[in-house]
Parts: structure tokens; sequence; C-alpha cells
């Protein structure tokens, strides 16, 4: 048979695979030879087996890549008499590696991580498909020599296109450790994170899609993640017994979110003839929103569901008033786009509606931002008033990105940056190398970090907290929505802001905070646009390189 009588998916295959070592033992027991894993070996069983590790019956080793990726791994393993059994745990943390099924709220949810699978003798077989940093293997039924364990990592080969450097290293890892979890999380659809929640969350997507557009320009991914919850909801049904079919995820916010995604990937792209492929869900969208407003502010949606942080609260309600704003204005600019100035007026219109009537907000700082943001309130009061009161606590890692916004908003730029190195950097000192599905500063106290076995009397920081559905090991610890400050570096310290669709005109208007100098790439579809700024004499001093397509305008203040 031929390869082209092949039946072949759809779906193209833009992901590469790369073999990784081992950099660490962290523990084993009843083993021999076990820095033999550590070493380059081929995965190909040798006709001698004198250069193997032998892990026995009842002991295990337990590896660390160094680093969270996407993927599984290839066991090499010389001897396997008879045929035996092992188990394979992948972890997130060493917690999670040496963890059972169950206990902790350790799960197989959404991708398998806790396995028992058959070896044998002379094999090199592929095990996992997970996000993971660590793997424990442990024999069942007989002893085994292993010949050689290499991660295999699974990635779109994308060229980091956006950059960001500073005066202070603890930025510039964030930023590049924002930049990977969202890379990890660009599979053939944008996922929340690499073990769970491997889905297309629409209302989760903005933070990711702004981060792939400050490092990436444009991907694929995107527009297809898009299309696929679009054609997943489809608005041409009569929806009076089934409301919740009605929004994208089910939720009214995400369909909202959708909308402004919309309108940023056109600005970022310039790409009308994809923005016209949305002409008809945008007003079949418009045709279930509007008239959900009022005239006196009430609202009739079914749900006002917006963060996990404020699930359920009286912040609730306040924070999707200022989601719907957004979106309203969004659909506003589209529809001028679509040349329909009637339609773009109504939803100007409706925000006014929306202002009339504002719950109390002052209990959640995410909402708090998302209000200020939407201009639903006078961002610096929402800043000194709300947000800056204990400065790292009740802060997600999701919603913090307009947190973030919402400080630069009020004008100050510099307590962003301190809430990025006190709130994201504590994860790092932590352990991590991607960003995490949420974090509470308070957790650090006492606790072990991720890449250590905790020991007694300490804090287990993965296993022991958490929230909502992502308590203790089922937390994510590579999920892209907390991937944030990247974009928000790139548009508020770099200063890039785009004027026009399709980076045409850029706005540069650097704040550099206590920062000595700053320097980086932005992707556009003309090129890359090269930015360097540092202080002289108290004035920002800026050199700006763009491709001969793009207009500039530098505002240094």
């Amino acid at each position: 048979m031929s390869f082209d009588k092949l039946k072949y998916s759809s779906e193209k295959n833009t992901v590469i695979k790369k073999f990784l070592v081992p950099q660490r033992i962290v523990a084993c027991n009843d083993t021999d030879k076990e820095n033999m894993l550590l070493c380059d070996t081929p995965r190909q069983s040798a006709p001698r087996a004198e250069n193997c590790t032998t892990v026995r019956r009842g002991g295990y080793v337990l590896l660390d890549f160094g680093c969270e990726f996407q993927g599984g791994i290839d066991l090499t393993v010389q001897v396997s008499i008879p045929r035996s059994r092992i188990r394979i745990v992948f972890g997130e943390s060493v917690s999670e590696a040496l963890s059972s099924i169950g206990v902790k709220n350790a799960t197989n949810n959404h991708s398998v991580r806790d396995m028992i699978v058959e070896t044998c003798s002379m094999s090199s077989m592929r095990y996992g498909n997970t996000g993971f940093r660590f793997v424990k293997i442990e024999p069942i039924d007989n002893d085994i020599l292993i010949r050689s364990v290499k991660g295999v990592f699974e990635y779109k080969d994308l060229e980091y296109k956006g950059s960001f450097e500073c005066s202070d290293a603890l930025l510039n890892t964030i930023w590049n450790t924002a930049a990977y979890t969202v890379h990890l999380n660009m599979q053939d659809y944008i996922w929340d994170g690499i073990k769970r929640d491997r889905l297309v969350w629409i209302g989760d997507m903005h933070p990711e899609v702004s981060t792939i557009t400050s490092v990436f320009g444009y991907d694929a991914s995107v527009e297809k993640s898009l299309d696929y919850i679009r054609d997943e909801t489809p608005l041409n049904r009569d929806f009076a017994h089934d409301d919740d079919a009605c929004w994208m995820n089910t939720l009214p916010s995400y369909t909202l979110w959708w909308i402004k995604i919309h309108r940023d990937w056109y600005y970022q792209n310039g790409n009308k003839e994809y923005l016209n492929q949305q002409k008809d869900y945008m007003y079949a969208a418009a045709k279930l929103i509007l008239p959900r407003i009022h005239d006196d502010g009430s609202l009739d949606f079914p749900s006002y569901f917006v963060d996990w942080s404020s699930k359920d609260t009286p912040a609730e309600e306040p924070g999707f008033r200022g989601c719907l704003v957004l979106a309203l204005r969004a659909a506003a600019e589209i529809f001028a786009v679509y040349d329909d100035a009637g339609m773009s007026k109504k939803c100007l219109d409706k925000i006014g509606c929306v202002a009339k009537a504002l719950p109390d907000f002052s209990t959640n700082k995410q909402m708090a931002a998302i209000v200020s943001l939407a201009g639903l309130a006078d961002s610096k009061a929402v800043s000194d008033g709300v947000i800056k009161k204990d400065l790292l606590q009740g802060l997600s890692t999701f919603y913090g990105y307009y947190v973030l916004h919402a400080l630069a908003k009020s004008g100050d730029t510099q307590t962003a940056i301190d809430v990025m190195r006190g709130f994201w950097g504590a994860m790092l000192r932590f352990g991590a190398t991607t960003f995490w599905e949420d974090f509470d500063i308070r957790w650090i106290e006492n606790a072990a970090p991720i890449d250590d076995i905790v020991p007694e009397g300490k804090a287990d920081i993965h296993g022991d907290y958490g929230k909502f559905c992502y308590t203790q090991l089922r937390h994510s610890l590579c999920h892209g929505w907390a991937s944030g400050p990247a974009p928000f570096m790139t548009k508020h310290i770099l200063g890039v802001g785009i004027a026009e669709p399709g980076c045409r005109k850029l706005v540069i208007t650097p704040h550099m905070g206590d920062l000595e100098w700053v320097r980086g790439t932005y992707p556009t579809p003309y090129g890359t646009v090269t930015i360097e700024h540092r202080k002289e004499n108290g004035k920002i001093v800026s050199k700006i390189d763009v491709p001969d397509e793009i207009t500039v305008e530098v505002n240094n203040g």
C-alpha cells in the first residue's frame, strides 16, 4: 500500500519532537548505577548490560528534566524477564510525581499521568502525553535494567520574534517564562494547560492571545481556536429552552471575550478578510446580547461568571459589567469595519445603560481592575482604594493581568512592576519554570519548593493548596492564562501601542519605572520592530527601527 492510499486528517502536523536528557536524580531506592540515566545514552538496547541502571522490584527512580514540557518519555529497557509491569508517574512537581491517584486530589484528568504499563527486554517504547517536569519509574513485578530514559518534548517550531530585556534580570526571566508557558499551550488549538484543561476555553484566551501577538505575532492556532468555539456554538437555533447553549463554553462572558479577541487580533494582523468571515456570527451575537441590556441599567443574562475569584460573590456582576463594556466597545469598532455605523452606535449607546447601575466591586481586585479598564470608575481611585491595599494579596494569575493594566492606566506602572516581581517572581523562587493556574502569596509561608521532596514540617505548595476546581495536585502548574506579564511589559514598559489595524501605525509610550534601560522587539505583519529606551540625565532617550510600511509616534513624556 502506498502513502497516497492512506486517509489523512485535515489537521496539519506542526509539532517538533526532541529528546531531553534527565538533569538530576531527585530520589531513588533499591537501584544500582542510577547516574547512568543522566548520560546521553542511545535509545537503543545494547548487546551487553554493563552500562544499564538496575531498578529492583519495590524500588524506584525519580528523574528531573529541569524544566516543564509537553510530551512523554522514551524508555529503553535492556532486561525485564519475564514480561513485567512498571508504574510510571509524571508530575509537574516532585510532590505530584510521588503521589497516588486520589491522595491530595491527584488525578488523571484530561491526560493520563499515572499509569501501569507492560514492558519487556530489548524494548524501546514511548509512554505518556501530558505536561510534566518529573517522572517516577517503579517496577511492580520484577527487577528491570534500564538502558535509557529520555524526555520526548513535543512543541510547535516557532520563532520568538518578540523579545524583552531590561536592567532587571528578574523581569527578564518573568517575560521569558510567560512566553514559554503560552508556547507549550500552543498545540493544534490554544489550550489552557498542558497537564489539565487541554481545552479551548475562549474566555481564558485573551491573555494568551495577547502574549502570542507580543511574542510570535501570528499563529494559526489562534484562528483555529476562535473558529472552533464559534462552530461549536451556533446561533441559528431557538434557544428558548436551552439558554446555556447560546453562549461559548456555556458562559455569556466567554462570548464577550470572543468579540474582544477578534478586535485585538484584527488590530494586530489587519486581516479584514478573516474578520469578514465572522460577520454573520458577530451580528447574531449582537442580536443575542443587546436586548439583554435594559435602558434602566438592569441586565438579563443567565450567568455573570467572569473569574473563579469572584464566583458567587457581590463583585461578580460589576466584573461582568466591565467585560460587557469592553466587548461592546470592541463590537462597535468591528461593526465600523463592516461599514455599519448604525449597529456600531447601538453598541456604544448600550455602554451608557450598563454604566447606570454598578454594584460594589471593592471586595475583589480582579473585578475592580476590569471596572477600571472599562471606564466605569475612576482608575486612580480604584488603584489606590482597592488594588494597592495589601498589594500582593488577593491576586489571581489569570485576572492579575488586568490588575497590572489597571495600575498602568492609573499612572502607576512602577507598582505594576513591583507586583510582577513580588507575585510572579515568587513562583519562580519556589521552582516554577512555567506559570501556574493560580497562586496565593500566602502559600509560600513555610513551604518547600516544587522541585524538592517536602520535608516534615514544611507545607506542600502544590499538594496542600488551591481552590475552586483546581485544588491540590489537580492544580495545573503550566496555564496559559498566567502569561500576562509578557504582553504587559511589551505594551507598558517597552511601550508598544497599536493605533491602526495591522500595526500600520504604532504609538510608543515607554513607562520604565525604576529601570535604567529596556530594549526589545515586536512582531508585525510587515516585519519586526526594534525598540530601545535608556534613561539619560533624567530623560528617556529612544532608538526605534520600524519597517517602511509602519509609521511610528514616540511619546517619551
